[in-house]
């Protein structure tokens, strides 16, 4: 008899936890909209494994993301929409034709006849699965959902296949500059109108995306990076304090200034 693959089985297991009789109540209880959040949290938990390099939590952080996948098409199974085979099969034959230089046809030396085009085939994918009387939009398929950062630059980048962006980033950091001046200027009035500030603020980290883009920096991971490495400073900081024999509350603004920058210049002689 042929074993049953790992994934089969995996597949199976998600059946019986989803069994009306004999499965998990809370399995059987799950929707699409419900597992969302548990969906968006394996999802940080595996790409904060992937950064520790922890690998052997690299190896279960991605089972747990694969076991939602595994519940969606399940939940998709169940409903008669579409089923893991399903799933699977999409993405072969989307990065089949995402990849015509890869996988289309070549001359007689082996060279590609179609060029590597992913915007244009992605448009044309668009195109297709528009409804007849729509007005497309070339940002129609960036999510809503993503984290902000990355959605700015996403559309940003999207624009910039068209001609919209500066062509060379001393324009871009003049923006920001500009957008900050608005933000102090909104700050600043005698009667703050919080709505405003908001509104020039998201315009300054609109900006600040912009110029990470132009060079060449992905600013959801350099601002993952920053929060590191200030939680990591701010921690020396705790861990001197309780040296001195003392706590956050008993301490004064400057006195946590001075050892914030003693933690800077600790990591600078370590650095040399």
């Amino acid at each position: 008899m042929k074993k049953m693959s790992r994934m089969q089985e995996l597949l199976e297991i998600m059946a019986t936890l989803r069994d009306p009789q004999n499965g998990c109540d809370w399995d059987k209880k799950q929707t699409f909209d419900s597992i969302i959040p548990y969906t968006i949290e394996e999802t940080f938990e595996a790409v904060d494994a992937i950064e520790r390099q922890e690998w052997a939590d690299v190896r279960d952080e991605l089972g747990d993301l694969l076991f939602q996948i595994v519940f969606y098409s399940q939940l998709g199974k169940e409903q008669g929409l579409f089923e893991f085979e399903d799933i699977a099969g999409a993405m072969c034959d989307k990065l089949v034709r995402r990849h015509p230089h890869v996988f289309g046809e070549k001359d007689a030396d082996g060279n590609p006849l179609e060029k590597a085009d992913w915007e244009g085939i992605k448009a044309q994918e668009r195109a297709a699965k528009a409804k007849p009387d729509a007005e497309l939009s070339i940002l129609d398929d960036v999510p809503t959902s993503l984290p902000a950062l990355g959605r700015a630059a996403k559309l940003q980048k999207r624009c910039a296949r068209f001609g919209f962006d500066w062509d060379s980033v001393g324009p871009v950091a003049e923006k920001v500059q500009e957008e900050l001046e608005e933000v102090m200027e909104e700050a600043l009035m005698v009667d703050v109108d919080q709505e405003r500030v908001d509104e020039e603020v998201g315009d300054l980290l609109f900006a600040a995306v912009n110029l990470a883009r132009h060079l060449g920096t992905n600013p959801e991971m350099a601002l993952r990076k920053a929060n590191l490495k200030f939680e990591s400073r701010f921690r020396k900081i705790e861990m001197k304090l309780r040296d001195n024999g003392k706590n956050l509350q008993e301490s004064e603004p400057d006195e946590l200034e001075n050892l914030w920058q003693e933690v800077k210049r600790d990591e600078g002689n370590k650095s040399t």
